[in-house]
């Protein structure tokens, strides 16, 4: 199962392989941040499934800060215009979830000017189960979305230490602070889902905030012509790019669902998978609600 954590990735990097990397220089002036879906979305020049977690409400009637945690898809095609954009929301921190092969395929440079603390941890992208997925033919939809499934169960725990570091920036004066991974979607929603359950916004909305990744993560249809792996996934039926590229309820449902399932449940995974106490709950919910 190891294995298949790091493999799921590679649906994104097939996605934005041959695209060239941002040059991490300002430009001279930045243009107008456009938001859409009511603030949430934010179109950054040449970022994709850019995202602010604030504006949602919780269950006690708060609401959660805008401009202060931003979610995305990778972020190496950044163009100057859009690194002014980024400039003037003020990010402070970068926590990204990608793996070793993934940042050297897809090198993201700040600008020095910014000043922003990077933060990400060396792991091995295994491609090995995903294709085995494919061994023995094209896989159905179903199979497809029991992979995604069985990785999102293993989540929670595999990228704890990464997530604690997110929360950590928060409380720890980094925010603004923005998170990613390749796609924007699933290492980077699970992060997402996790913040705003602890925070107290209700499982409804945190779900709808999910699934808005089927609508703002749209890759790339290029890839390289001499790839066999990218040639395979050209050919694959919609509905299992579909279960491979997009994002279904019932992903998100397992991670949540494994966390249930272990002994402590979500009291022990709070304490000591994210190692907070009640004072960092109570400081979080202080630093990213407003009554």
């Amino acid at each position: 199962m190891k294995k298949l954590l790091q493999s799921v990735a590679f649906c994104a990097v097939l996605s934005t392989a041959i695209l060239p990397a941002a040059t991490p220089v300002l430009a001279q002036t930045a243009p107008a941040i456009a938001r859409v879906e009511n603030g949430h979305v934010l179109l950054i020049d040449g970022g994709m499934n850019f995202r602010d977690l604030g504006g949602y409400r919780t269950a006690d009637g708060r609401t959660v800060k805008s401009g202060v945690v931003y979610r995305s898809a990778e972020l190496s095609h950044i163009t100057p215009e859009g690194f002014e954009q980024l400039k003037s929301l003020g990010i402070r921190s970068n926590i990204d979830l990608r793996s070793t092969n993934e940042r050297q395929a897809q090198p993201i440079q700040w600008p020095a000017a910014m000043g922003v603390s990077v933060h990400q941890t060396d792991y091995p992208m295994d491609m090995a189960p995903f294709m085995a997925l494919f061994s023995k033919g094209t896989p159905s939809a179903e199979d497809t979305r029991t992979l995604m499934a069985g990785f999102y169960k293993q989540v929670p725990f595999s990228f704890a230490p990464q997530y604690a570091t997110l929360i950590r920036q928060v409380l720890d004066d980094g925010a603004p602070v923005v998170f990613n991974c390749s796609a924007g979607k699933d290492r980077t929603g699970v992060a997402a889902a996790l913040i705003l359950t602890l925070i107290g916004v209700p499982r409804e909305t945190v779900t709808q905030d999910y699934l808005l990744s089927n609508t703002y993560y749209k890759p790339s249809a290029q890839t390289a012509s001499d790839d066999p792996a990218a040639a395979m996934f050209r050919r694959l039926p919609p509905d299992v790019v579909q279960a491979l590229m997009g994002v279904d309820a019932r992903y998100l449902d397992a991670a949540f669902e494994a966390i249930a399932a272990r002994d402590g449940g979500w009291k022990r995974y709070v304490e000591q998978d994210l190692g907070l106490t009640p004072a960092d709950l109570a400081q979080l919910k202080a630093k990213l609600l407003t009554s």
